[in-house]
């Protein structure tokens, strides 16, 4: 019988994606391991293989369409022998057919059946029972059920109760809920934000241009919402004097030309947070809801900007990696994260962060965690200042800024400073971590 093909998860967030390209038509023969399309998730756009073989009998979902559901059906594939005729309607179209049926079904001869009932009111938290026709006349005289004393078996209110009945006033927990019913989603306005309706009224008459979100977009802003409204955040801030790492890094770096290695100052970075994490093991830590993971090995996620985002590869095992290790890997991730070429493993994971806007010339800022990660460091530009000198003198240093954004649920203020403390002794102290 036909295969269904149905719209993959490839990441442990995707619930949905952008069927952004067939690499195959109906009629086409695929093997199992074959690509045929392309898939944007979440965070990168990825290649879909086949895992049958057989024919493409039809396409149900066009290349560019989005928000397809996890699960939905995107194709279906003809095995050796079948044709087009034995593929069967989708499920999806199936169901009109049946609601439309329904009314059909439902036609009685009696008056009640006739026109349709009001739901059953509520008294005191508690349903009201009454005949449909009883229902429908109250409805049409403005008479309050909850007011009316039924006859009819276990205090059901029928016909007979509601044909002498005049309309009353309704009780009052009944008019003041339609005021409590308005307000909720004023409330869950606030909650979210002005609508777009409202928003674009703002502006009504200004030029404008409307930017769409794509999925990626759309994944940011929740996680970060999540994550400043969730997350208890404190901030712990230090500067870092650069004069020896950057003397050792260009002493480094002309040994290593001959072999096309060029260290950068995040390079070192990524190594002075991961033997850090190793040395105050109590850092290395994510919360898990009810529980606290302390990890063993320092993985190191690093924020890369690209188009319309942001993404977070890990560089497992960092702290046992050489410098030219990491820079080539490094160097690896950020242009597969710009090209959106990093599979889902690549940027999962991880318990710290770094996102160093240094490069950009911003002196410092505060970083938003990352869930479920225990802290994050933002690290600034490295500018020359005057510092005094151990013997008191004045004199000029590179000095940078970093700020340690921390998860309160995870890491107390002590440990925290203990961390960054060690952060900036291996900066200060680079041949240290070649040890």
């Amino acid at each position: 019988m036909p295969v269904e093909i149905l719209m993959p998860a490839l990441s442990p967030t995707m619930e949905e994606g952008t069927l952004a390209k067939w690499l195959v038509k109906e009629g086409d023969t695929v093997t199992s391991g074959m690509v045929i399309a392309e898939i944007e998730t979440d965070k990168a756009t990825m290649e879909f293989e086949a895992v049958d073989e057989g024919t493409i009998g039809k396409i149900v979902i066009a290349e560019g369409t989005e928000g397809v559901k996890v699960n939905s059906l995107i194709a279906v594939l003809l095995e050796e022998g079948e044709s087009a005729s034995d593929i069967s309607a989708p499920k999806a179209e199936a169901a009109p057919a049946r609601s439309e049926a329904k009314p059909e079904a439902k036609v009685e001869t009696k008056a009640e059946a006739v026109t349709a009932a009001p739901a059953a009111p509520v008294a005191d938290g508690k349903r009201v029972f009454a005949t449909p026709l009883a229902r429908r006349i109250a409805k049409d005289k403005g008479l309050d059920l909850t007011a009316v004393t039924g006859s009819g078996p276990h205090g059901r209110i029928v016909k007979a109760d509601v044909e002498g009945a005049t309309a009353s006033p309704k009780a009052a927990p009944a008019a003041e809920a339609a005021p409590a019913a308005a307000a909720a989603p004023a409330k869950a306005a606030m909650a979210t934000g002005a609508s777009a309706e409202t928003v674009m009224k703002m502006f009504e008459g200004r030029a404008y241009e409307e930017v769409k979100l794509d999925g990626m977009r759309k994944t940011v802003a929740a996680r970060l919402t999540e994550a400043k409204q969730t997350i208890p955040h404190f901030y712990l801030r230090r500067s870092v004097q650069l004069d020896a790492l950057m003397a050792f890094r260009a002493q480094l770096n002309g040994q290593l030309e001959s072999r096309g290695v060029k260290l950068s100052v995040n390079d070192f970075i990524i190594k002075a947070c991961a033997m850090a994490l190793q040395k105050v093991p109590d850092a290395n830590a994510v919360w898990a809801s009810d529980r606290i993971l302390r990890l063993k090995p320092s993985d190191v996620a690093v924020a890369v900007a690209v188009d319309g985002g942001l993404f977070t590869p890990v560089i497992k095992d960092s702290h046992l990696k050489s410098l030219s290790a990491l820079s080539a890997e490094m160097k690896d991730l950020a242009t597969r994260a710009r090209n959106r070429k990093l599979a889902p493993h690549e940027y999962v994971g991880g318990s710290f962060a770094i996102s160093n806007l240094g490069m950009f010339g911003i002196e410092n800022f505060d970083a938003v965690i990352n869930p479920p990660h225990g802290s994050i460091l933002a690290v600034g530009a490295g500018l020359k200042q005057p510092v005094v000198k151990a013997d008191g003198t004045i004199g000029v240093a590179t000095v940078m800024s970093m700020t340690l954004s921390v998860d309160h649920r995870v890491i107390d203020g002590a440990l925290g400073a203990e961390f960054l403390t060690a952060i900036i002794e291996n900066l200060e102290n680079p041949m240290a971590m070649l040890a």
